[in-house]
């Protein structure tokens, strides 16, 4: 049996390093997720004259079941978006009108911010869409990191032609990212900071996206709150719940 596993090891180096570096981008995925997720968070949108600040409460369970809700500026509260698998809709208070995304808009704005409505409500798996492979190491303050590059499966619905992500080896911290377009072209940069002690686990709680090709702009992700495996029913994630949530 050892020599069979040795064997493997020698004809099959990509497998292996590919089902390990799948592990690692799950372990890091579910650090940051939990079986369920309560949030509270400030986004701040930053350009160059002039920059705006919302304040969002957030609820995940699993991987197909999210939801957003916006309870500042004044004119943006209650609006809301709901993930059920793979759909996606968005709660208008003042239209009183909920709308479902279709797939296209995934890859757009996220209300103004520089992450997309992918980054937010995920309707992309970071774990089941993309093929892992360790392709180097890195070190990000004083971290020693995995350098993992994720490609798209031929049939995922996904945002990026490719991603390159950065995740800490002792405690899966997901530190820096880049993510292309189908050109190959880089897009966004994502880096991670203040790591802390959240409620029952490290993780970092401020995250910055940084476009490529627009000099001094960037938006912060902030989270002043989490709670994580709390139990959330999953009649919660509905569009009736989107209308009533506070």
């Amino acid at each position: 049996m050892k020599f069979v596993l040795i064997a493997m090891a020698f004809l099959f180096p990509q497998l292996l390093l590919s089902q390990d570096a799948r592990e690692i981008v799950r372990k890091a995925d579910e650090k940051m997720r939990g079986n369920t997720m309560q949030a509270e968070m400030i986004i701040r949108t930053i350009r160059p004259t002039w920059s705006r600040e919302m304040q969002c409460k957030t609820w995940m369970k699993g991987n197909n079941l999210a939801m957003i809700l916006l309870l500042s500026p004044a004119k943006d509260k209650g609006i809301a978006f709901l993930k059920r698998k793979k759909e996606v809709w968005n709660w208008m208070p003042s239209l009183e009108r909920t709308i479902k995304l279709p797939p296209s808009m995934m890859s757009q704005s996220w209300m103004g911010t520089d992450f997309t409505n992918d980054d937010l409500v995920k309707e992309s798996s970071v774990v089941e869409d993309y093929t892992h492979t360790i392709i180097g190491d890195s070190s990000i303050d004083s971290r020693s990191c995995y350098i993992i590059q994720m490609i798209p499966k031929p049939q995922a619905a996904v945002v990026w032609s490719k991603v390159i992500i950065c995740i800490d080896k002792k405690d899966f911290l997901e530190l820096h990212s880049r993510f292309y377009d189908d050109e190959g072209k880089l897009i966004n940069t994502m880096n991670s900071y203040d790591i802390k002690m959240m409620h029952d686990r490290l993780i970092p709680t401020r995250f910055e996206m940084i476009p490529a090709d627009k000099k001094g702009q960037k938006t912060e992700m902030i989270y002043k709150n989490i709670q994580y495996n709390n139990p959330i029913d999953d009649n919660f994630f509905s569009t009736d719940k989107m209308k009533t949530i506070n």
